[in-house]
């Protein structure tokens, strides 16, 4: 298990930015492919990006591209997800995760260490 603690959501007016960071203390980060999940009210948890261990390659959900980018400072341990253009729709609690196995970018079940997740709400 790796230690993720999810932060900096909030409240924003559409059209507003946002950056997510996932933290993790006492052990390194570097190892492992990151990713985002948001979960909207009475919805699955929903890929949105994934970043690989040195940051060199990303990959996002059409739903995103070009709004949201991912990146990782992996001497700080933590994972970013910045978010602009945010839409009503955004709305949701993000989690970060690591990716424990090959497969789907966005099958949930290739995926552990789940952080607690922080709330994103978009005003319209």
């Amino acid at each position: 298990q790796v230690p993720l603690v999810e932060s900096g959501g909030g409240l924003v007016q559409a059209g507003g930015s946002l950056r997510l960071s996932c933290a993790v203390s006492g052990q390194t980060l570097a190892s492992f492919w990151l990713a985002g999940f948001p979960q909207a009210p009475g919805k699955e948890r929903e890929f949105v990006g994934i970043i690989s261990q040195s940051g060199g390659t990303t990959f996002y959900a059409d739903s995103v591209k070009g709004r949201f980018t991912i990146s990782r400072d992996n001497v700080k341990r933590t994972m970013y997800l910045q978010m602009n253009s945010l839409k009503p729709e955004d709305t949701a609690v993000y989690y970060c995760a690591v990716r424990v196995r090959s497969g789907s970018y966005s099958a949930t079940e290739n995926y552990g260490s789940w952080g607690q997740g922080t709330q994103i709400t978009v005003s319209s």
